[in-house]
């Protein structure tokens, strides 16, 4: 088959796209709840330190670190009825349910047990559960479709949903605490809701797509190697070997290093709005409106980025513009925050927010443009450890973000019961809310400048098909 007729060949159904998408729904029930309030929740109801916290996070995140390359090469060598990634998708969220639910039920006690059930509760639904779950769901891009075209509408999609979900929490999670009661009670039941939707929207997800048979989706890349050498070559090779072969592509490295610093910005923001709300700009009411005005504009975004995408023909030209636009746009935003000029604010946030919005969308596809990389340049076919980078930066990522939430919180004297905070405080909250994530974007746009996966790609298509016609 042609590289044009893959191209064209379509794969999925418009309802398997939206289910598919749906699973980010489910995926954001647990990921942002912890992200944007279990700080909270552990400062303002337990009362539990927020530096030990962050510390414990961290910790947290150097076994999650371990457990993605491991979940990857699993779901790698597995063989079911559902398919490679499909089973640990739909069992994993078992887990993750459960925990979460764990997680915002924290007992009473004496406090150094309530740190020690944090953790391993929090290892297990991060490190273990959601590891299995994510690595699979990002991997299924690749699995259920070789269209690069439906790969980036499946990642707009699922962003779609991310964003929707995320505006919904920061709209109506407070007010679900208060609703079931406040305090503990409050914080437990608002967990359990988020736990059964995100079970439920899970396996209607998984359910709803069907993986492509595996020597169809080693064929995706024929011309790297005789027909079927890539499975042949998977089966040989180890975990170490594999693992080897990952760090050498340059390409997994840099996508790994921008889901990193992606996902520091992103828990700083979602970390510290809650109380950049409260205590910065005197209103917690105004979280759903920074919810909106950030992360709605994505879903502009993610709506045009296939277009864009299929029009320039390139990934990399439409994320980096998209995100060196958004890292100038960021100095008036920070500007009119100083000034505290909310409506100007809001603003240029959701004008930001519209340009680097398309990377949202086609990070996933860019994993598979590397994956294709690694089967071009060495036979090997490896997509759950590939996709390996997605869950590893997200937690690794999300993991520095909101440790870093914890210790600079502490670092400028804030007290989680005050209702007043210090100057210091203020100040603090104000940088890891707007500062730090200006800085950080400028750091995205610099590595998309070098993420010319797609056209290494086309480059090797085209020196062997040369060598192919000469032979």
């Amino acid at each position: 088959m042609s590289a044009t007729a893959t191209t064209e060949k379509k794969y999925l159904k418009w309802y398997q796209k939206l289910a598919y998408g749906a699973g980010d729904l489910a995926s954001n029930c647990s990921y942002g709840l912890v992200a944007s309030f279990v700080l909270l929740y552990l400062t303002g109801t337990m009362g539990l330190d927020s530096a030990i916290i962050g510390s414990l996070m961290l910790a947290s995140k150097v076994l999650d670190g371990i457990s993605d390359v491991i979940f990857g090469t699993l779901i790698d060598r597995t063989h079911s009825k559902l398919g490679k990634a499909r089973p640990w998708m739909l069992f994993g969220q078992v887990g993750v349910s459960l925990c979460l639910f764990l997680l915002f039920a924290i007992p009473a006690g004496s406090t150094t047990m309530q740190y020690i059930y944090f953790f391993v509760v929090y290892t297990a639904l991060n490190a273990v559960f959601y590891t299995a779950n994510n690595i699979a769901y990002s991997a299924l891009t690749a699995l259920i479709t070789k269209n690069n075209n439906e790969r980036v509408q499946l990642g707009s999609f699922r962003f779609m949903f991310a964003v929707i979900t995320n505006i919904v929490m920061g709209f109506s999670v407070t007010g679900l605490v208060e609703k079931f009661g406040g305090g503990t009670a409050g914080w437990r039941t608002t967990a359990l809701i988020f736990a059964i939707i995100g079970l439920v929207v899970n396996t209607i997800s998984c359910l709803a797509v069907k993986e492509l048979p595996e020597e169809e989706l080693s064929g995706n890349t024929s011309e790297a190697a005789e027909e079927g050498k890539a499975v042949a070559e998977e089966k040989k090779h180890g975990f170490a070997e594999t693992a080897k072969i990952l760090v050498h592509n340059k390409y997994y490295l840099m996508i790994l290093a921008i889901y990193i610093v992606y996902y520091i910005m992103s828990n700083l923001t979602t970390g510290a709005g809650v109380f950049c709300a409260t205590y910065y700009w005197g209103d917690g009411s105004l979280l759903g409106q920074f919810s909106m005005m950030k992360m709605f504009p994505v879903i502009i975004a993610l709506a045009f980025a296939p277009v864009l995408i299929k029009k320039t023909g390139s990934m990399q030209k439409v994320n980096f513009w998209g995100y060196a636009i958004s890292s100038v746009l960021g100095i008036p935003m920070i500007y009119f925050a100083m000034q505290k000029n909310i409506s100007m604010f809001l603003l240029f946030m959701f004008i930001k927010g519209i340009f680097a919005g398309t990377l949202s969308g086609s990070l996933n596809a860019l994993i598979a443009e590397a994956s294709g990389y690694t089967t071009r340049t060495t036979g090997v076919h490896m997509d759950g450890m590939m996709y390996s980078c997605s869950s590893l930066g997200v937690k690794v990522g999300g993991g520095i973000g909101t440790a870093a939430v914890g210790w600079l919180l502490k670092l400028g004297g804030f007290v989680g019961t005050a209702t007043v905070q210090s100057e210091s405080a203020i100040r603090m909250i104000f940088n890891l809310y707007i500062t730090f994530p200006f800085i950080l974007g400028i750091v995205i746009t610099v590595l998309l400048a070098f993420l010319d996966v797609e056209k290494a790609n086309k480059k090797w298509d085209a020196d062997h098909a040369q060598k192919e016609a000469q032979a």
